[in-house]
C-alpha cells in the first residue's frame, strides 16, 4: 500500500477523531465526506496538496450538492470531473437523509459555491494545475449536518458540541499549515477566517477573508468573482 501524504494522513486521523462525536436534535444526519467520499478526497490530496503553497483558500464545511457528492471542497460536480479531473467512486453514510440523497458524480444538482469560486479560478488561471502550483483549497469542517431537508452549518451547533469539533478541526488545519507553508490563510467567509486565525495563531501566517460566494448572501449575487478578486487584490494575495 503506497505510503499516504502528509495530508492525507491529517485527514484520515481527523476523520477518525470525529467518528464518534454525536449531535443532538435539531440535527437529524451527519455526513463525514472523508469516510464515505475518501476515494475522490484522497486524489484531490494527493494531485493538488503537495509542496509549498503560496496561499491556502479555507471554506466552512461541505454544502449538500459539492463536497457532500464529491469529497472535494466546494465540490461542484463539472469542475472537480471536468476541470481537475478527478472521479472516483462514492459509497454513502451509515445513516442516509432521504431528503438529501448521495449520488456522488451522478448527482444532477449544482454546488452554486462551488461553480462561483473555482469558475473563478479557472477564469483566472486557465488550468487546475497553474492555479494549484501555488494555491490551495480546504474546508475547515469536513461534516454536513442536516435538520431534515435544511443545511445547518457548525457556526450554530451548541456550545457543548462546538468544542471538541473546533478543537478537532483546529488541530487538522495547523497539520496543512504546517504541510504546505503557506504566505497567506484566506477565509471563504468570516467564520472561517476567524476560525483560521485560532487556529493558526502563532505561525508565520497572514490572514485575509473573501466574500463567502453562497446564493443565500445578497452580495454575493451582485456579481461574487469581481468582488473576491479585488478583495484578493486588495490585501496583495493577487497582482
Amino acid at each position: 500500500m503506497p505510503t499516504m501524504t502528509p495530508l492525507e494522513s491529517a485527514a484520515r486521523s481527523l476523520c477518525d477523531t470525529l467518528a464518534p462525536m454525536r449531535f443532538a436534535a435539531p440535527v437529524s444526519h451527519v455526513y463525514n465526506s472523508l469516510d464515505y467520499a475518501w476515494a475522490p478526497n484522497a486524489l484531490y490530496l494527493q494531485r493538488f496538496g503537495q509542496g509549498k503553497k503560496k496561499v491556502i483558500f479555507v471554506g466552512m464545511n461541505p454544502g449538500p450538492f459539492g463536497m457532500v457528492q464529491t469529497g472535494v471542497p466546494f465540490g461542484e460536480i463539472a469542475a472537480v470531473r471536468d476541470w481537475m479531473g478527478i472521479e472516483a467512486a462514492v459509497s454513502k453514510p451509515a445513516v442516509e437523509n432521504p431528503k438529501r440523497p448521495i449520488e456522488g458524480f451522478a448527482c444532477p444538482r449544482s454546488e452554486v459555491s462551488g461553480r462561483r469560486l473555482w469558475g473563478l479560478f479557472a477564469e483566472r488561471f486557465g488550468s487546475a494545475e497553474a492555479f494549484f502550483a501555488d494555491h490551495f483549497v480546504a474546508n475547515y469542517c469536513p461534516l454536513a449536518f442536516f435538520d431534515n431537508g435544511r443545511n445547518l452549518t457548525p457556526d450554530k451547533l451548541p456550545a457543548a458540541e462546538q468544542g471538541p469539533l473546533l478543537a478537532a478541526c483546529d488541530a487538522h488545519l495547523r497539520r496543512v499549515a504546517e504541510a504546505l507553508e503557506p504566505d497567506w490563510v484566506i477565509g471563504v467567509g468570516a467564520w472561517a477566517e476567524s476560525r483560521a486565525r485560532e487556529a493558526l495563531g502563532g505561525m508565520p501566517v497572514k490572514f485575509g477573508r473573501v466574500l463567502h460566494p453562497s446564493p443565500a448572501s445578497p452580495a454575493a449575487n451582485r456579481g461574487w468573482s469581481e468582488a473576491a478578486t479585488k478583495q484578493l487584490v486588495a490585501l496583495g494575495v493577487w497582482g
